[in-house]
């Protein structure tokens, strides 16, 4: 009986562990609340836990949410690591979560581990922040480290986020770079702090793509997801050239695959028409297999000389 007391308070420490960790738990967190090392194997003999890295374990099931992967990287790397890099950025939500290794820096050498990215760098304290319990790098060492690793699109992308999301830390990013001015992919955040960004939110993967085909063609950045009232409605114009007066909607399949928004969109053209701007529809396969096409015509659309204008009303 006292043997099922002890098994049913063991289970109960590593079930409330792993509920508060994306469960996920690493055996030198039990050690801490006094599970001896035989308990934790005859744990994982039973299948009650199982190895994700060594030390660290699922509870009850072999496979983990996103968020438990990510942990479970930062507790094989020991004490004082943190997730970082592309990883970190996945995590504050400033890249997309493809897949990739788990990136972890801690401050001294460490053993590695099979799938896991180990970078050994120094931290601050005011560099290391955490989010759901996930050990992180701060926002500005993130931006720091992704910089050396990804390309200029990557980058531009992850600043983009960071400033719609409003994520501004303590030690901003200038702070950042006089902090550690020596480290690779400092010129390449200098070169994102002073570059022209688009103006307005980048929502989704087409639009990126074509802000790129425009810097690709030299063509000049428009506002995306622009607002424009007309007739006392609010259109939302995916790229506008307001000096030309020029509107081109994006057209990826979805969001313009029912019959009412097939309606509101040709009702849109219409008005805009009407009210003197021309309109141009991009759909994602005409990008993909004619970009050289629509750049002929997007820069002879925007070219100086006349335009039709607002009519009087």
């Amino acid at each position: 009986m006292r043997s099922k007391r002890a098994s049913e308070s063991v289970d109960a420490v590593v079930t409330s562990l792993a509920e508060r960790q994306h469960g996920v738990v690493s055996a030198a967190q039990l050690r801490a609340l006094g599970v001896d090392r035989q308990v934790i194997q005859r744990r994982v003999s039973r299948g009650a836990l199982h190895r994700l890295h060594r030390g660290v374990y699922a509870v009850g099931r072999p496979t983990v949410r996103w968020e438990g992967r990510q942990l479970a990287a930062v507790l094989a790397c020991g004490p004082q690591a943190v997730l970082s890099h592309r990883s970190a950025a996945q995590v504050w939500g400033l890249m997309p979560r493809f897949a990739i290794h788990p990136e972890v820096t801690r401050p001294t050498q460490y053993r590695g581990h099979a799938g896991i990215l180990l970078h050994r760098s120094p931290l601050r304290r005011s560099e290391v922040a955490e989010v759901s319990v996930i050990p992180v790098t701060s926002v500005a060492r993130t931006m720091l480290d992704v910089a050396a690793t990804v390309d200029k699109w990557a980058l531009e992308r992850a600043w983009n986020e960071m400033e719609v999301r409003e994520l501004w830390d303590p030690v901003g990013i200038p702070r950042m770079i006089a902090r550690h001015p020596g480290r690779h992919g400092v010129v390449a955040l200098r070169e994102a702090m002073s570059s022209q960004r688009p103006t307005g939110r980048v929502r989704n993967e087409f639009e990126w793509n074509f802000v790129r085909f425009v810097d690709d063609y030299s063509l000049p950045r428009p506002r995306l997801n622009a607002h424009l009232a007309l007739r006392g409605r609010f259109f939302e114009i995916d790229a506008f050239w307001e000096p030309q007066r020029l509107a081109v909607e994006l057209d990826g399949g979805a969001v313009h695959s029912t019959r009412r928004a097939f309606q509101t969109d040709r009702e849109r053209d219409r008005i805009l028409l009407a009210e003197g701007f021309r309109t141009a529809r991009v759909t994602w396969d005409q990008l993909r297999d004619e970009p050289a096409e629509i750049a002929a015509d997007l820069r002879q659309a925007l070219a100086p000389g006349p335009h039709p204008h607002r009519h009087g009303r």
